[in-house]
């Protein structure tokens, strides 16, 4: 009986076959990397450590390094597992994890019991359950662990030359697990499908576009601003040849920023004589007083922007007609928008346009009023 293998079948057992080839190599490689780090060529070489020989000289991450040499040093101890490698029952990245846990874990180690989840589960879910198995047998030692991460961790924050802020550091796995569970809800793309003729003016940030948009958010949305900006009267209402404003910790901002932060506020009166000195300060006052505040969010409940529904306690109140062009703080001159929505109409060039039966329309730049987004 002819047998027809498709073409996606022998693709997949190609690769099996090539990956368990591979898996053989990186084992002969991990015991030639033990061997080599109880060696003096790597410090004869004016390297650190054998690690970092190996990072440069192999073309290797740390971690990876790392695993190589702990594998081979622990080859004796893991023989189960190295034999199940052979066998095709697992892949090297589980036995990696197997030699990570036997060192962690020392006289406690119990392959046998770890063997049995590794062949049942990919390496990144045996990783996950070795660090349970770890805390099993010895919780003090993983609780220390933890509390060297947690004092480890740092965060550089850079100023770019455009005034943008580089962000670079690490955290702990609690911490990072917090910071996470703040952003996840803010970074989601909102739910429901645009009507046909708004096809592509949807949400299309990436994911790394809303992680950035979510922890602004988080720091600034759905609280009085509470930051520093030092801006003329001439900036705040926007008249041609004034200066940016200037807020600590940045490069002058622009007047539509200005305008936004100043649409929901504390504002204070700060009067500066030609030298720069001050003459006069003023009491600083409440845009939107804490009333009408409580008004605005028990009236709209969410972001007023069409099929956003951010709750209230993340969104600024804005002025439809901003109060430097006479705008008042009038609940009817008021609605609640998300941060990102906010920044949109002020500083996106959108346009938020109420009808005659008091429905939100919002407008883009490049979009014709026939085909402004309508809530349903």
């Amino acid at each position: 009986m002819l047998q027809i293998v498709s073409r996606g079948a022998e693709l997949a057992r190609r690769l099996i076959q090539i990956q368990r080839q591979i898996d053989t190599l990186q084992l002969e490689q991990s015991k030639l990397a033990a061997e080599f780090a109880r060696s003096d060529h790597w410090a004869d070489e004016g390297s650190n450590s054998p690690i970092d020989w190996l990072r440069f000289n192999c073309n290797l991450t740390e971690k990876v390094a790392g695993d190589r040499i702990a594998v081979g040093e622990r080859c004796g101890q893991i023989a189960a597992s190295v034999k199940a490698m052979e066998c095709g029952e697992i892949g090297f990245s589980h036995v990696a994890v197997m030699a990570r846990t036997s060192i962690a874990t020392g006289p406690r180690f119990e392959e046998a019991r770890l063997l049995e989840v590794a062949r049942k589960v990919s390496p990144g879910k045996f990783y996950y359950e070795s660090l349970h198995y770890r805390h099993s047998v010895d919780a003090k030692a993983y609780a220390a662990e933890q509390v060297d991460l947690v004092e480890n961790r740092h965060l550089w924050l850079t100023r770019g030359e455009d005034g943008g802020l580089l962000i670079n550091g690490v955290l702990d796995p609690l911490g990072g697990a917090a910071v996470r569970t703040a952003l996840e809800p803010l970074a989601r793309k909102p739910a429901g499908v645009p009507a046909p003729w708004l096809r592509g003016v949807g949400d299309q940030r990436k994911l790394e576009k809303r992680y950035a948009d979510a922890l602004v958010e988080l720091a600034v949305a759905g609280r009085p601003a509470n930051l520093q900006i030092t801006a003329s009267v001439e900036t705040v209402k926007g008249l041609a040849g004034a200066a940016g404003g200037e807020m600590e910790f940045s490069l002058p901002v622009s007047t539509a920023t200005v305008q936004r932060m100043a649409c929901d506020c504390s504002v204070m009166r700060v009067l500066l004589d030609q030298e720069s000195v001050v003459v006069d300060v003023g009491r600083s006052r409440r845009v939107i007083s804490g009333a009408a505040r409580r008004a605005l969010q028990a009236r709209d409940g969410h972001c007023q922007w069409p099929a956003c529904e951010r709750p209230a306690s993340r969104c600024d109140g804005h002025h439809l007609v901003h109060w430097i062009n006479g705008g008042t703080t009038e609940l009817s001159n008021l609605i609640l928008l998300c941060h990102r929505h906010h920044w949109l109409v002020h500083e996106g060039g959108w346009q938020l346009v109420k009808t005659e039966e008091g429905r939100l329309i919002s407008i883009a730049p490049t979009m014709t009023f026939a085909r402004a987004r309508e809530p349903d």
